[in-house]
């Protein structure tokens, strides 16, 4: 008895020897694989608009070597040339200028992207098996998700970008499976991508209506005022003007509100002591600013001045307000 356990011993590690020696012949290096990533392009974003803007790239993956044989890949993403504080948290330059953006594997963002040479990043590689074809190939193709951040209504408008390339963009490969860990997938491919977005110079107004309130007699100047908020881009400079109304009044202080065929002519002033008129005419009577990011406001004053007294009732006018910038 024995004799027959000892020889079942040796048998049993002749068979382990014999596997270890047949993976031992077939090292990660029989494998070849490589890294290519399209560039991620967030296009135009409105960063006054204060809302998020999402974008994509697709990672694959090529393989060759051993037929049948599964890979175990992962690809990391590093922080990029324009850094970031974590792989939710990346950021893109323009000299000093800066926009905020994240990496994620899934399309709700809620997988940040990262990479194990990157620790700080806080979050993982992405990582899959690739079984080769019979004849030795294979390939896969993931979804790279970002997204730039709303809240951002203060960035210049300029052009945006970050480069990934080594470290930042890269696979580790091997013949073990990716869940036992990337840092045991021991051969490594890189390549390069980009990562830009837009953000182009925009403003956008909107009104308030002007109400003079309920008069019986014209025979005294009626003021009222009412407020616009521009919103333009941080540094763009803006121009608004306000057209004639619907009576095409070329002169600022003789616009005129109707009732029918009855009229009251009134004026729109850019001050609070109304001289000086509010039109159209742009480096003429048109309030000019420079964006903040932020909405801004300017003030309409208006006057009725004395007049004959139409009939009674509900008189007005519309008047279309222009930004230029």
């Amino acid at each position: 008895m024995p004799i027959g356990f000892r020889i079942l011993a040796l048998c049993l590690w002749a068979v382990l020897a014999v596997a270890g020696s047949l993976l031992a012949s077939a090292p990660a290096t029989a494998q070849s694989c490589s890294l290519s990533i399209t560039p991620l392009v967030f296009g135009d974003v409105d960063v006054t608009a204060n809302a998020q803007v999402n974008g994509a790239a697709t990672a694959t993956v090529s393989c060759s070597g051993l037929a049948l044989l599964p890979v175990g890949v992962c690809i990391e993403l590093g922080p990029g040339a324009g850094g970031g504080t974590s792989a939710a948290n990346r950021t893109l330059t323009n000299g000093t200028n800066q926009l905020s953006y994240g990496l994620f594997s899934d399309a709700a963002a809620s997988i940040p992207w990262g990479s194990g040479a990157w620790p700080a990043g806080g979050a993982s590689a992405v990582g899959f098996n690739l079984t080769l074809s019979a004849s030795g190939t294979g390939s896969r193709s993931v979804t790279i998700y970002g997204r730039v951040y709303g809240g951002q209504a203060t960035a210049a408008p300029v052009p945006y970008a970050s480069s990934f390339s080594g470290a930042d963009a890269r696979i580790r490969y091997g013949l073990l499976s990716f869940l036992l860990g990337c840092d045991l997938l021991t051969v490594v491919q890189s390549t390069s991508f980009t990562v830009s977005a837009n953000v182009p110079a925009t403003c956008r107004v909107t009104t308030s209506d002007l109400n003079f309130g309920s008069v019986g007699v014209l025979n005294a100047p009626q003021d009222a005022f009412t407020t616009l908020a521009p919103t333009c881009t941080n540094g763009t400079a803006y121009q608004i003007g306000l057209n004639g109304g619907l009576s095409g009044a070329t002169n600022p202080t003789l616009r005129r509100m109707t009732k029918g065929a009855e009229a009251i002519t009134y004026g729109l002033y850019r001050d609070n002591a109304r001289s000086q008129p509010f039109g159209s005419t742009l480096g003429l009577d048109t309030v000019t600013g420079i964006g903040s990011g932020l909405a801004q406001t300017s003030y309409v004053y208006g006057r009725v001045p004395a007049q004959a007294t139409p009939s009674p009732g509900p008189y007005a006018d519309t008047i279309q307000a222009t930004v230029t910038y």
